[in-house]
């Protein structure tokens, strides 16, 4: 038992990140084999509907690496943990999923086309399927992504035959843009149906044309992306330097646009910024509309978060979801990801998801990257300094033991932090962003005049270096 489920973990580990893997599978524990079904134990019906929502064909590769393509998997939840004298009430049931059935093949060969598609041998598994949990329905639109958003909606109502072709979607990681370009891509195949979508990323296609290469199928290879209706290829920029690829892409591009078909490109950056592509590809890529994702506001974090929330049939109070707002500004992977983490924390330590465990649970993720110094470290170690409760410093005392304390910390919070003035702010008591404006320009006037400031300021500063 412990020996198929530990060679379950190696396939597992290889192929998602560690805090991944420490969140969602070191907390399982083997139960029993019997023949080749293998039974685990989950601590909730969370954790077990997660792993079946995003982890099962993961699991189904470890399966068949452990046991064999006929192994199953079955789950045992934790309902109560017990207590000394009642042994923990646990029900099990097999996986609901059928992994072995649902996953795609490298290449699917679609009854409306007239050519085979080409045999890949590449063994990795090709995103040549839409991911049906993305849509516009979920895709909370702000001032961000209104844009980009907008003219996603008029693509997917009228591919082909809007200005919008290509559209190109860019922006950093984590801000939306696979979301957006496959929430049209379901639209589409959703409202017509006999069009063919093709959802492939830049580094899959490009193994795709590699492996044509090698097989002899150059033909087949071009003859499949030249007769889809809508062509969505996701991060162009890896495309970059792969010279033949490009020339490759150009003409399956120019066939496509010819014939009025509709193409969907995203990227990490604007066109004019790729580098090591084409410029007869890059003056293609302007032909269309260029739309940018960026980093999402406070208003549109909290309509994220209560649209995640309501999505797994969880309740927050509003103060937890207000601190996660304010404390994650990145991109809107990472909020998921801290709303992940914060529902998984709960669930395994039957704890009530609160402002102490929201804290607790940025801080374990925060603290992990090198040089990362949080609002929440910055009040500790000056309330440390001046002996003070941090408490006093979110307090509405305008005492001045309290008052310098708290200027020096909203100076540190906007020096070695990316958070706005509104969101420091809201971390010393619900203070306005005029407050803050105000407490800087009092610590940078009193450390031009006054030595003892400016050296309180520089040791601080050394507890961050």
């Amino acid at each position: 038992m412990d020996i198929v489920w530990n060679k379950c973990l190696r396939i597992i580990q290889e192929n998602i990140p560690d805090q991944s893997f420490q969140t969602w599978f070191e907390p399982i524990r083997p139960l029993r084999l019997s023949g080749k079904v293998l039974t685990i134990q989950v601590p909730s019906q969370f954790f077990y509907e997660w792993l079946e929502d995003n982890f099962v064909h993961l699991l189904r590769d470890a399966l068949d690496y452990a046991i064999g393509r006929d192994g199953m998997l079955e789950y045992s939840i934790i309902v109560d943990p017990g207590t000394e004298r009642h042994q923990p009430l646990t029900v099990s049931f097999p996986t609901t999923k059928n992994p072995q059935n649902s996953r795609p093949d490298n290449f699917q060969t679609d009854p409306r086309l007239n050519s085979t598609p080409p045999k890949d041998q590449d063994s990795l598994q090709l995103d040549t399927y839409l991911n049906q949990n993305y849509s516009f329905d979920n895709f909370i639109e702000g001032d961000c992504n209104r844009l980009a958003r907008s003219a996603g909606f008029a693509v997917a109502q009228r591919p082909g035959l809007t200005s919008f072709n290509p559209l190109m979607v860019y922006g950093g990681v984590g801000l939306g843009k696979t979301h957006l370009v496959q929430a049209i891509g379901n639209y589409i195949r959703n409202h017509f149906s006999e069009k063919v979508v093709m959802y492939v990323s830049s580094e899959k296609f490009t193994n795709q044309f590699i492996n044509s290469i090698r097989n002899n199928v150059l033909q087949d290879f071009n003859d499949f992306y030249m007769k889809v209706d809508v062509l969505v290829i996701d991060d162009v920029q890896f495309l970059s330097g792969k010279e033949k690829t490009q020339d490759t892409f150009f003409h399956i591009f120019n066939h496509l646009h010819q014939l009025g078909k509709q193409i969907i490109m995203t990227s990490d950056r604007p066109p004019r910024e790729l580098e090591g592509l084409q410029d007869r590809l890059l003056s293609r890529f302007k032909w269309g509309l260029t739309a940018d994702l960026q980093t999402p506001d406070f208003e549109t974090r909290i309509a994220i978060i209560q649209e995640k929330l309501q999505t797994e049939g969880i309740f927050i109070d509003n103060e937890v979801i207000e601190y996660v707002a304010h404390s994650v500004n990145s991109n809107v992977r990472e909020l998921e990801g801290v709303l992940v983490s914060l529902m998984a924390q709960a669930s395994l330590t039957r704890r009530t998801i609160d402002v102490e465990l929201a804290k607790n649970t940025l801080k374990n993720i925060v603290m992990n990257e090198e040089k990362e110094v949080t609002i929440d470290t910055i009040q500790e170690i000056v309330a440390d300094h001046f002996e003070m409760a941090i408490a006093d410093m979110k307090s509405k005392s305008r005492k001045k033991e309290n008052v310098y304390p708290r200027q020096l910390a909203m100076f540190l919070a906007k020096e070695y932090t990316d958070l706005p003035l509104k969101s420091i702010g809201y971390h010393f008591g619900g203070r306005d962003h005029s407050t803050v404006i105000h407490s800087i320009q009092s610590i940078n006037e009193l450390m031009g005049n006054d030595p003892d400031v400016d050296e309180t300021v520089q040791k601080l500063r050394s507890y961050f270096k």
